[in-house]
């Protein structure tokens, strides 16, 4: 990949933590360019990365390798209508629009294509991120070995064995940080409520949330439910609170809530 020129189509969040761990991890930066409609965001990006940023997403992508999509899915197929009349045969398209399925980019850009869709999320901004990859057969080994390296610039990813499963993967992996925001933020509030003050109550919750992570993935050779488990002592403290979430239906909810995504990009799906 080190002759790959990479065009980014949008400048947001996403774009800025793909970038930078492509930088940390020795990309050169005059190989990469973003284009976008906000000044402040490409200034922002030329001045911390040294990269190639300008207003024209034709000239911009015209000149790359690869072409990644970095915008809402609401906006792609305007963006993608203004790139329909280049001849894109040769390139390689990334898209990272969460519901919008493979087949309806062709579509967009009235041509064939060579697509791999993404799902990144956003602790992808701290190299923390989890990426699922879709590709269907005509893909090549060189070109999805262009993706997984531009994903694993902010953090794992894992490849996909069908398009439905990336709905999947937003439900674990793509919506699921602001799961956590939420029960740590309920923890917090919580801890507040009792007389803890709240940079305190922060403390401890956050850094609960990230040695529980750790050692989820630090002992591989454990099932989450024997960790959970060792942490519990009969009739003890930890029990009671365990039992008390498990009683109000906390398991129930999280599949709820998990299923409601995956139907939320269906529905998304064939909104776009």
């Amino acid at each position: 990949m080190t002759q790959a020129k990479v065009c980014f189509i949008g400048a947001g969040n996403m774009t800025r933590s793909i970038i930078s761990g492509l930088v940390k991890q020795g990309y050169p930066s005059e190989l990469i360019h973003a284009t976008n409609p906000s000044v402040g965001k490409l200034d922002a990006l030329q001045q911390d990365f040294a990269v190639q940023v300008s207003h024209d997403n034709c000239a911009a992508a015209l000149a790359a390798d690869v072409i990644v999509l970095s915008v809402k899915p609401q906006l792609m197929a305007t963006v993608c209508e203004g790139l329909s009349t280049l001849d894109l045969a040769d390139k390689l398209i990334i898209t990272i629009a969460a519901g919008i399925p493979a087949a309806r980019y062709p579509e967009y850009l009235q041509q064939p294509i060579k697509l791999i869709r993404t799902m990144p999320n956003t602790p992808t901004q701290i190299g923390y991120g989890m990426t699922g990859i879709y590709a269907d057969d005509s893909i090549s080994s060189a070109h999805k070995t262009i993706c997984e390296t531009l994903m694993q610039s902010g953090g794992k990813v894992v490849w996909v064995d069908n398009e439905a499963e990336l709905d999947q993967v937003i439900a674990l992996a793509g919506s699921s940080p602001a799961y956590f925001y939420l029960f740590i933020e309920s923890m917090i509030a919580s801890g507040v409520n009792m007389g803890m003050a709240e940079d305190k109550a922060r403390l401890l919750a956050e850094q609960a949330a990230l040695g529980a992570a750790q050692m989820v993935i630090q002992n591989q050779q454990l099932s989450v439910t024997e960790l959970r488990q060792n942490v519990m002592s009969k009739g003890g403290t930890t029990a009671r609170a365990v039992e008390t979430l498990q009683q109000g239906g906390l398991v129930e909810l999280v599949d709820k809530a998990m299923t409601n995504c995956v139907a939320r990009a269906q529905e998304m799906a064939k909104t776009f």
